[in-house]
């Protein structure tokens, strides 16, 4: 194997740890009695959510998972 290989490697096992990390920091799709009231989307944290830690959270989530496949596939053809 080649460097550019274990180095890919590397990068790899620790993006599993990061998003390990990443999915255990999110908070749950319930909203527990805020979804009986039905005002979660007409507050200013319900408008803004995307600018908010789990807005965030949820875009490094996606951004990471596809950076994961993409590196689990070029492994597996040993393209590197």
């Amino acid at each position: 194997m080649s460097i550019l290989s274990y180095v890919v490697g590397v990068i790899f096992m620790i993006i599993c740890a990061v998003l390990v990390v990443l999915v255990l920091a999110q908070e749950g799709k319930s909203q527990g009695l805020g979804a009986i009231q039905g005002t979660v989307e007409n507050t200013y944290w319900g408008k803004n959510k995307g600018r908010s830690r789990e807005g965030i959270l949820k875009k490094v989530t996606i951004v990471l998972s596809v950076l994961f496949i993409v590196l689990a596939l070029l492994l597996n053809m040993k393209v590197l």
